[in-house]
């Protein structure tokens, strides 16, 4: 996880725990004349901080993306070296090798820097 998401969540836990703990220090009458009140008083603290929790939400978010952005950047630019590193090889290989390759492709094999696998029978050497 990114390490400014997590002191973003933090943050926003310490301020949700002082805003609790300040309105919990505050007493709160159960008369009817007040009660509307302080409801309304809990009611603001909560949208405040659900406000600042979301404004820092969205900043980490935006961060991310243009983490994200920069990494699409550069992964779009290395596929086009690596296009333009597959063309010039396609334009230096030898008709047989292409063929080679198509033929590779076709069944599966893999398709590394390597010569082709010789069968079991057919290596130089005795068998044992």
């Amino acid at each position: 996880m990114d390490v400014g998401v997590c002191q973003l969540r933090s943050f926003s836990i310490s301020f949700l725990s002082s805003v609790l703990s300040a309105e919990s220090s505050t007493p709160v009458s159960l008369d009817n004349s007040s009660s509307g009140a302080s409801v309304v008083a809990i009611d603001n603290k909560i949208e405040q901080a659900m406000d600042l929790v979301k404004s820092h939400l969205m900043y980490a978010v935006r961060e991310e993306v243009e983490v994200l952005k920069e990494q699409i950047k550069e992964l779009i630019e290395r596929n086009s070296q690596l296009e333009q590193e597959n063309a010039l090889l396609k334009n230096l290989a030898s008709p047989e090798q292409m063929a080679q390759f198509q033929a590779q492709v076709q069944t599966g094999s893999p398709t590394s820097g390597a010569p082709p696998a010789l069968p079991p029978n057919a290596g130089p050497g005795p068998t044992a």
